[in-house]
């Protein structure tokens, strides 16, 4: 597995791409190139082809969740490529107009005007991309103390209603080392995402994970989380995007926490073959 931010709030020292409150990346599992979630605007599309990464020749595009900050640069995509042969894969409730007190907060599409752009899965189970590499689908709730929060509403069938984030989920890798985590905002509890992967996954062997936590408060349910994450043991951990400085401070003192940006380039060994 091949991994570049292509998006994040942060930039890297003497990497001149751009950033923004968003996050997306691009993956390369064996034939696969994936992009995950494509940031707030278009930026990603130009940090890109800075990075020599050609969008148009994208296999899938997996999508966290439906809010801007993840899918807002999907139209600029599908304007600058011709790309309705390439896979999308998202929950079902991922294009349902979603609104906040700031105004609208969705997709730039909603779903009927997205299956004409893109072949489209659009589903609440998980759905393996490659062998190694698997949308995790709808995050059940594993942990007491990430408990879903409603976060807004949406449009469903003509009603507006309660937003908790269903369609909140994450992709994870099959890597040399164990299981790779690729996040979005993990709105639906980063533990309970860890634990939907290693239930698809069949293992409990965690090699890293990198994204959103949202975390933003040091307070119990904080406490809870670095308690699940550090028995995790893995080797790699990049809380990023909607994480806090002082979340990541406390997530500091009991694991080694490495600093994301845009430009960050990460590589993990392939996965060992039946026959090895």
């Amino acid at each position: 597995m091949k991994l570049q931010v292509l998006v994040d709030n942060n930039t890297f020292i003497d990497c001149y791409y751009l950033g923004e409150p968003g996050a997306s990346y691009y993956i390369e599992d064996g034939p696969a190139k994936i992009l995950f979630d494509t940031g707030y605007s278009d930026i990603f599309i130009k940090n890109a082809q800075d990075m020599g990464i050609d969008l148009g020749a994208i296999t899938h595009i997996v999508l966290s969740h439906g809010h801007n900050d993840h899918t807002g640069g999907l139209k600029a995509l599908a304007e600058r490529f011709d790309l309705s042969q390439t896979r999308l894969i998202a929950h079902s409730l991922c294009f349902a107009p979603k609104w906040a007190h700031e105004g609208y907060i969705g997709a730039p599409f909603d779903t009927a005007q997205v299956m004409g752009k893109f072949s489209c899965t659009l589903t609440r189970e998980p759905y393996w991309i490659t062998e190694n590499c698997c949308f995790l689908g709808e995050i059940p709730e594993s942990n007491d103390f990430e408990t879903r929060r409603k976060l807004g509403e949406m449009d469903v069938d003509g009603r507006r209603v309660d937003d908790f984030l269903l369609d909140d989920t994450a992709m994870a890798v099959r890597t040399g080392e164990g299981i790779f985590i690729i996040t979005g905002c993990s709105h639906s509890g980063i533990c309970n995402i860890v634990e939907q992967a290693k239930k698809v996954f069949h293992t409990e062997k965690i090699a890293g994970i990198i994204g959103g936590f949202h975390l933003f408060k040091t307070d119990g349910r904080l406490e809870r989380t670095i308690d699940y994450l550090s028995g995790l043991a893995a080797s790699h951990m990049y809380p990023c995007h909607c994480v806090s400085l002082k979340a990541k401070a406390e997530m500091m003192k009991r694991m080694d926490v490495e600093e994301v940006g845009v430009g960050l380039a990460l590589e993990q060994p392939p996965a060992f073959s039946s026959s090895d």
